[in-house]
């Protein structure tokens, strides 16, 4: 496959053949989306702690929700913990601070697991851990890890989008062999902007229009322009198989597909909705130079194997 990317850049990989996941395209292609490659589920339930109901139910929705994951005195610790990371001054102002659009509320808090050594311990936890390994079928590592803080009232929207295209694009994420662990620490409700997902759309890479603009990831983690799917891509996937937001307590954890389409609502509600994330890829799927930009975004932001990185 031939494609022309909206970069001349020689270092992005996308305008060589080989790239089987284009995107960040001048114009768009022929079809609004391109088939996946790989399997979604690489192990079986030989190799891990999930059943064979809850792998078939990842591998036909791409995403899982196992409720009361954590316990009460887990999730009070996890969330008192939440606290003293949002509270501390010494994090106000810096890259890995992420605020709201039109505020100074802490939209999100990355590489978390570095930051505290209660949230490295959730990040090495076997229960994690192994669903991850049992999915990718393989040993993993933390690619990316982040606090998502959406403030009452506050709390704006992100955007439908891939995990997986933006890792592709600007981190050199090769294939689809990672997933994501998002662990409820308030209570999800249909009105506090809970996260939303395409069941199926996990199967399909939906490319998207635009260069990569430099530093990229300054706008898109407020506000998502770039890396976005079109409305046509989007009608046709959510007319197949609808939106799904999974809610309920604090303590469920949402497995899901590094491909997966998601998206939230703001939060117009007084009662704000946290999560702690932490995105495992396999070892062997690490990243390289990116496909679609012109320099790889900071560590804070995609993690190697073995790497440390201190703020």
């Amino acid at each position: 496959m031939s494609v022309q990317t909206a970069s001349h850049n020689p270092s992005i990989r996308a305008t060589q053949s080989r790239d089987p996941y284009p995107t960040r395209l001048v114009r768009p292609l022929d079809m609004p989306w391109i088939n996946r490659q790989e399997a979604v589920v690489k192990g079986n339930v030989s190799e891990g702690p999930l059943d064979q109901r809850q792998l078939d139910d990842f591998e036909r929705n791409g995403f899982l929700f196992e409720p009361d994951f954590l316990s009460p005195d887990e999730v009070a610790e996890l969330r008192e913990e939440l606290k003293v990371l949002l509270d501390c001054d010494e994090y106000a102002g810096k890259d890995f601070s992420i605020t709201e659009p039109d505020s100074q509320e802490i939209r999100s808090l990355f590489a978390v697991h570095f930051l505290s050594e209660r949230f490295a311990r959730l990040a090495k936890d076997e229960r994690l851990v192994g669903r991850a390994r049992q999915i990718v079928g393989g040993d993993v590592y933390i690619h990316q890890s982040r606090i998502n803080y959406k403030p009452g009232f506050e709390g704006k929207g992100f955007s439908w989008h891939s995990d997986f295209e933006t890792w592709h694009a600007e981190d050199g994420m090769s294939a689809m062999h990672a997933v994501s662990a998002s662990i409820v620490l308030t209570d999800n409700h249909h009105y506090n902007g809970p996260l939303m997902l395409i069941p199926g759309s996990h199967r399909v890479f939906v490319p998207c229009l635009g260069e990569t603009p430099d530093d990229h990831h300054k706008q898109s983690l407020k506000t998502q322009e770039f890396g976005v799917p079109s409305r046509k891509a989007l009608r046709e996937l959510i007319g197949r198989s609808g939106i799904e937001a999974p809610t309920g307590a604090a303590g469920g954890l949402l497995l899901f597909d590094c491909n997966t389409l998601h998206g939230s609502n703001a939060n117009m509600s007084p009662d704000p909705r946290s999560n702690v994330f932490f995105v495992y890829n396999r070892v062997d799927n690490a990243c390289g130079e990116p496909y679609a930009a012109k320099r790889r975004r900071p560590a804070f932001l995609a993690h190697a194997p073995g790497e440390s990185w201190a703020p």
